[in-house]
C-alpha cells in the first residue's frame, strides 16, 4: 500500500479527547471518534478499515487486542509518553508502527511535581480539610506549621527531561538539587546538581525525595522499608513517575511513624484503586494524575501524534516512533 495523503490517512479514536484536540485531529484525517464504551469492539462491529489507530492510558492494547485490529491498521497512537498498556512485542509482529508523546508534556509535569513539593511541605491536606469543614478558629501561632522549600536539598531520582525541568523552577525557589541516574550527566545537563551513584546515598542527603525515573525491573519497588530507613529523617516524598515506583505498606508506615514527614503523590500503584490507608494519612497530599492536565500540554500531544502520523505516511521516521 502506498504511504497516504493527509486527507485520505484515516484515523479511528479510540478514546475521547479534549473537543480542542478532536477538531485539530479531524482537520488534517479521516477521523472516526468511537461512540461506545467499547470502542475495539465498536471498531469491529462497523466494518471500519482505518490506516492508524489512536488509543491513551484508557485503552490497553494486549496482544489479543492487537491480533483483533482490521487487517488495514498499520499504525498505533497513544495518547501518552507512556507505553505500558501496549503489548510492544505483538505490535511488532503485527508490523504496527507505534507512536506516543514524548517530551510535550514536560513542564506541565514538572509544574506538578513543584506543586506536590509546596502542597506536601506546607501540609496543603490538613489545611484545605479545617477551613472546608468550618472548624477553622483563625490564626495562631502553632497552626499547621509546615517546613520552606528555600535551602532545602532536592534529591531527583532520574535526571531525564522532566527532571532537570523541575530542578529549574526548584533553584529558583532556592533549593539545591542532586541527582541519581544510571550514568553521571555530562556537566552542560547536570545544571549544577550533585551527583549520587546510589538511591541509598541520594536519600541521605536530601530534604525531597522527587521520584522521576521510569518503571523498569531495577525501579519497580525502589522506595521500600530499606531506603526509607536509609533516609535523612523527616523526608518529603514526591512521585510523579509511575506507582508502582513505591512499596504502598513501606511508605504509608514510615508516614505514620514520622521518619517520612509528607509525601506528595499524583501516582499510584493499580490506580485509580489504591492502598486506603493513605486516605487516613493527613500528611499525604493527593491527586488524582493531573501531570499532564493543562490544555497546553494536552493540545500539544495532539499535535505531536498528528505531525507524526504525517510523517510516518509519507514514508518518513518521527523521532516518536516506538516500534
Amino acid at each position: 500500500m502506498s504511504p497516504a495523503k493527509d486527507g485520505d490517512l484515516s484515523v479511528f479514536l479510540a478514546t475521547r479527547l479534549l473537543e480542542e484536540v478532536e477538531a485539530e485531529l479531524g482537520s488534517v484525517f479521516d477521523l472516526t471518534p468511537a461512540r461506545t464504551q467499547d470502542p475495539l469492539r465498536e471498531l469491529r462491529e462497523i466494518g471500519a478499515e482505518p490506516d492508524a489507530v489512536l488509543v491513551s492510558l484508557d485503552r490497553p492494547m494486549s496482544a489479543d487486542a492487537i491480533e483483533a485490529l482490521p487487517r488495514s491498521v498499520r499504525a498505533l497512537a497513544t495518547y501518552s509518553v507512556g507505553t505500558d498498556h501496549i503489548d510492544l512485542d505483538a505490535a511488532a509482529d503485527r508490523g504496527l508502527a507505534v507512536f506516543n508523546t514524548p517530551g510535550v508534556l514536560s513542564d506541565s509535569v514538572a509544574e506538578n511535581a513543584i506543586f506536590l513539593m509546596l502542597g506536601a511541605a506546607r501540609r496543603a491536606t490538613e489545611s484545605l480539610d479545617l477551613i472546608r469543614s468550618g472548624r477553622w478558629q483563625g490564626w495562631s501561632p502553632t497552626q499547621l506549621v509546615g517546613v520552606e522549600l528555600m535551602g532545602k536539598n532536592l534529591g531527583i531520582l532520574g535526571m531525564g527531561d522532566i527532571g532537570r525541568r523541575t530542578a529549574t523552577r526548584a533553584q529558583a525557589l532556592g533549593m539545591s538539587v542532586l541527582y541519581c541516574n544510571r550514568h553521571r550527566l555530562p556537566e552542560e545537563q547536570a545544571l549544577g546538581a550533585g551527583f549520587r551513584e546510589t538511591a541509598h546515598a541520594l536519600v541521605a542527603d536530601s530534604d525531597v525525595l522527587l521520584l522521576a525515573c521510569p518503571s523498569t525491573p531495577e525501579t519497580r519497588g525502589i522506595v521500600d522499608a530499606a531506603l526509607l530507613e536509609a533516609a535523612r529523617p523527616g523526608l518529603i516524598v514526591v512521585n510523579i513517575a509511575r506507582g508502582d515506583l513505591v512499596e504502598d505498606r513501606a511508605l504509608i508506615a514510615a508516614l505514620g511513624s514520622g521518619q517520612v514527614r509528607a509525601a506528595g503523590l499524583d501516582v499510584f500503584s493499580g490506580e485509580p484503586d489504591f492502598d486506603p490507608a493513605y486516605l487516613d494519612l493527613p500528611n499525604v497530599f493527593m491527586l488524582p494524575h493531573i501531570g499532564s492536565s493543562t490544555i497546553e500540554a494536552r493540545l500539544r500531544m495532539g499535535r505531536i501524534l498528528i505531525e507524526a502520523l504525517r510523517a510516518w505516511s509519507a514514508g518518513g521516521h518521527p523521532s516518536n516512533r516506538v516500534v
